[in-house]
């Protein structure tokens, strides 16, 4: 099927009940047993619960997987795939990533004896010089946040298939709209799908996709162990979004492109930071493994103090944290989502204090490039 066609219909089905075309939301802790060990598959809400299961297979179905495991946050979905290491084990991280992410590898992860690499993965030779005998996962966040930077997934595969590593991508920047890791060969893909698949802002959530049994078992039994598990009411907001998601995404990139071409063209930017613009330095690479250039655009300003001026002058665009939702956002990743990231290791990336990032939402274009330019002058 089509990916909208499967956005709308992959993973649910008719209620058997009342016929109701949307999967209902199915608000219960526990299901009646007929016997011992006899029942309809069902036992307890944190193991089963068809809403749940219908999100997980829906999101599969869009990032073209075998199975889904849906967390109660993206930072809760990254926490249970750590699930697949244990102490001594070694991990190779792409060196620009969420700033929830370095926390949780660095000041948790460390304390129960994982050790991580921070390298830039836009160079794969650099994953290969970092391996290790104790090297278990590349981690890859693919554009980076906030810097927009790409890593190639095929030629990063082809050194883990070699080494026997696993290869897991955050996907969430690109959404399966834009991007599927999956096909181009590594054995996970992140969603933090509180962003652009749940997309309006009011739900938090994470999911895990993989067409390995060996990991789904593992995350299965992660997810059912530590219980770290979206409401029912939360998957069933979510799946109404991706329902909605092509459309959205659609309109992500066109507006993003205005934004970004706004932004070339003021005096006061030093640069501006997209994937689809000519200039990126990995702008081919874009076009050749993603179908999109998606929503995200970061700039560097002139200096820290025209960025604190801006913020207050924006009206349209909200300062806040997060991204991916219909609305317009700008964020200042420095003291806001990379805060937890020493000032020496995110300015070796280019994230200085003029840096700001934008979410650009499905407004019209040209109300959003008003806001900007009255925000500038």
């Amino acid at each position: 099927m089509g990916f909208s066609t499967d956005a709308i219909h992959a993973g649910q089905r008719p209620d058997p009940v009342t016929g109701a075309v949307i999967t209902p939301v199915y608000l219960t802790t526990t299901y009646h047993q007929e016997e011992l060990g006899v029942n309809k598959g069902y036992e307890y809400g944190r193991l089963h619960n068809l809403t749940r299961e219908a999100l997980e297979k829906n999101v599969a179905a869009l990032e073209k997987g075998k199975y889904g495991i849906a967390f109660s946050s993206g930072l809760a979905a990254i926490q249970a795939f750590m699930g697949l290491v244990k102490s001594g084990d070694h991990v190779i991280v792409s060196n620009n990533v969420y700033g929830g992410t370095f926390r949780l590898f660095e000041t948790i992860m460390t304390g129960y004896g994982v050790e991580f690499s921070w390298v830039d993965t836009a160079f794969p030779e650099n994953i290969e010089h970092a391996i290790k005998s104790n090297t278990k996962i590349v981690y890859l966040e693919t554009p980076t946040n906030p810097m927009l930077t790409l890593t190639d997934i095929e030629e990063v595969v082809k050194i883990t298939r070699r080494q026997k590593l696993i290869c897991v991508v955050d996907n969430t920047f690109m959404s399966p709209y834009f991007q599927n890791p999956l096909i181009l060969g590594a054995d996970a893909v992140i969603h933090s799908s509180t962003k652009y698949l749940n997309g309006h802002s009011d739900v938090l959530g994470g999911i895990v996709v993989t067409s390995s049994e060996k990991i789904h078992d593992r995350l299965r039994y992660m997810q059912k162990a530590a219980g770290s598990i979206p409401s029912p009411f939360d998957c069933w907001l979510t799946l109404r979004s991706t329902k909605t998601l092509a459309v959205r995404m659609k309109q992500h990139e066109i507006n993003a492109f205005t934004v970004a071409k706004y932004l070339v063209s003021s005096k006061y930017v030093k640069r501006v930071y997209y994937p689809g613009l000519p200039d990126h330095p990995q702008h081919q690479l874009a076009k050749r493994q993603m179908s999109g250039f998606g929503g995200m655009v970061t700039a560097e300003f002139d200096s820290f103090e025209m960025v604190k001026s801006l913020l207050k002058r924006l009206r349209i665009f909200a300062l806040a944290e997060s991204l991916g939702g219909v609305e317009s956002l700008v964020c200042h990743p420095a003291s806001m989502t990379h805060a937890s990231v020493p000032r020496e290791v995110r300015e070796k990336f280019g994230l200085t204090d003029s840096v700001l990032r934008f979410s650009v939402g499905i407004e019209d274009a040209d109300d959003l490039v008003q806001d900007l330019d009255n925000a500038i002058k």
